[in-house]
């Protein structure tokens, strides 16, 4: 439990009401009860607001005067004090030192490691101090991990990889698994190019489960600091990502391209390869990206859903646009030709 006027001496914000109420988590406005500290980030749930049973809120400054008499706190973004709090309630939880006798260990580890049960660490590793590596994770010789990451179960780094600091990989990752990368043969057959680079992680980056990050070709994959990367995403080799960009599930990232720094890129979206994509950039979720974006802003490139029997009437006329075009210009040229005569 906290006080309200605690909280924001800490987090700061302006305090409006009684700054004595105690608060011991956050919660939704629906959901929130005696003891909950909830959150306004969008006006048009206001209402929601008058019903809540919230023992305190977070407010935006627009919302400063809402119809409420509880405590509240009067911050500029009411969404980020809210992850802030969360964070605040919801430490990480302690990394217990130690390497389990089930563990297989390879290398000398500082004795603030910890190292949990069908554990694998090669040869030539490096970790850093209070790093964390989960049961059954295979960490490949040569691998260098920056101090505080935390390696959560079943997760494999291949050899000669590099983590930076306060990373957070969650389970079934795999990072530096082969890119694709193939010669042909007349014959048609497929000839395997050795994949040589390393995947270079920057500091404080988030890896979602099933993510999978290929290793470069010749160079390396490189992906900037305060990279978050959601699930079951595909990071093709040589790929780089700029610091702060964030990734939703599924997302495909073909082999070379560059990602600039603090770009969105939707769920499901496709980057085809060899592309550059400037800063600032956000691609909707679905999006197919075929070539190169050269200024920050929104792209989208997809349908939104509607009845199916409307989908295929639209596809219908779609399939007949170039016929209509030719109709059109035949029209145009009869027209000028009457218009001149």
């Amino acid at each position: 439990m906290m006080r309200v006027d605690a909280l924001v001496a800490q987090l700061g914000g302006e305090l409006v009401g009684d700054g004595s109420v105690l608060v011991r988590r956050v919660a939704t406005l629906d959901q929130a009860g005696e003891g909950d500290l909830s959150f306004l980030a969008n006006p048009k749930y206001l209402g929601r607001l008058k019903s809540s049973a919230a023992a305190a809120v977070i407010l935006g400054v627009r919302s400063r005067d809402a119809l409420t008499d509880r405590p509240r706190i009067v911050v500029d973004d009411p969404y980020l004090y809210f992850a802030r709090v969360a964070r605040l309630f919801n430490p990480a939880p302690m990394v217990v030192p130690g390497v389990h006798p089930l563990a297989s260990v390879a290398s000398t580890l500082p004795a603030s490691v910890a190292v949990d049960a069908g554990a694998v660490i090669g040869k030539d590793v490096v970790l850093g101090e209070g790093v964390s590596i989960g049961a059954g994770c295979c960490i490949g010789d040569g691998v260098q991990i920056g101090a505080g990451s935390r390696i959560l179960p079943r997760v494999t780094i291949y050899a000669n990889c590099l983590l930076g600091r306060d990373c957070l990989v969650h389970s079934g990752a795999v990072i530096g698994s082969d890119g694709f990368g193939f010669a042909r043969e007349k014959t048609g057959a497929w000839v395997k190019i050795p994949q040589v680079g390393r995947v270079v992680i920057g500091d404080d980056v988030e890896i979602g489960a099933n993510t999978t990050i290929d290793r470069g070709a010749l160079d390396d994959t490189v992906i900037g600091n305060g990279v978050k990367i959601d699930n079951q995403i595909q990071i093709g080799h040589n790929v780089r990502i700029g610091d702060y960009t964030a990734i939703a599930g599924c997302v495909g990232i073909a082999g070379s391209t560059h990602i600039g720094a603090r770009c969105m890129i939707g769920g499901q979206a496709g980057i085809i390869g060899h592309l550059t994509i400037a800063d600032d950039v956000v691609v909707s979720a679905g999006t197919l990206v075929t070539k190169s974006i050269h200024q920050r802003g929104v792209y989208t490139a997809n349908l939104p859903v509607q009845p199916h029997a409307d989908w295929v009437r639209n596809f219908s006329h779609l399939r007949h646009l170039d016929a209509l075009a030719d109709r059109i210009r035949a029209l145009e040229k009869r027209l000028e030709e009457r218009d001149s005569s």
